[in-house]
């Protein structure tokens, strides 16, 4: 049978860690919670109906179950009472325990061949509850549904660049350009001609001016 009756000081610290645990897990799942007496939601394993201190899901699909244990409620009758179908259901199963039995809940869940996704310890500091991952077993952890990705907004075309003007220079005729080698040749010959000095006279002979 499992422990139906705690100390009246573990109940409330019992109750405390679901509440916590309820408030830091709405933001990714649909979170219920069966506290004491309550069964608000059920989970199926086999032919039984159980009420596991949290139920996790994702829309309308149950995606994992939270049991919460206190110092007293870790042992080998508890853990074959409800761990063992909570392994079964197919479902990722968390155990949340307080720091000082961490290795006894590893232990029995060892034994009795319990698929434990994994195991977390708590310790109350003042108001607030610290939560450390102990232990990671070979289940599927607890994985929410990624929610659809917003469609892009649709980016403005750029407008159309116009297409660059060049600017052609026009080419020189050939006709034109010969005329101008021409004028130049002739003007250096011209040059060429008036620096030159004359050619001497050639001298008459005596004979000739006899004649």
């Amino acid at each position: 049978m499992p422990i139906l009756v705690r100390p009246v000081r573990e109940q409330l610290e019992h109750d405390r860690v679901i509440r916590h645990l309820q408030a830091k897990l709405k933001r990714k799942y649909d979170v219920t919670t069966n506290v004491g007496d309550e069964k608000n939601v059920g989970v199926r394993s086999g032919a039984l109906t159980l009420y596991p201190d949290l139920v996790l899901a994702t829309g309308r699909k149950t995606v994992g179950v939270i049991e919460v244990e206190t110092t007293e409620s870790v042992n080998h009758l508890e853990a074959m009472a409800q761990w063992a179908h909570f392994g079964r259901s197919r479902l990722a199963f968390h155990l949340y325990v307080p720091a000082n039995v961490v290795e006894m809940a590893r232990r029995l869940a060892e034994e009795i061949q319990v698929p434990v996704s994994e195991i977390w310890s708590f310790h109350a500091i003042g108001d607030q509850i610290r939560f450390a991952l102990m232990h990671r077993g070979a289940a599927p952890p607890i994985t929410p549904e990624p929610r659809p990705a917003a469609k892009p907004a649709a980016a403005k075309a750029a407008p159309a660049r116009s297409p660059a003007k060049t600017t052609r220079v026009p080419a020189r005729s050939t006709s034109r350009a010969k005329s101008g080698n021409a004028h130049a040749a002739a003007k250096r010959g011209t040059r060429t001609a008036r620096r030159a000095p004359a050619a001497p006279a050639r001298k008459v002979g005596r004979a000739q001016k006899r004649k």
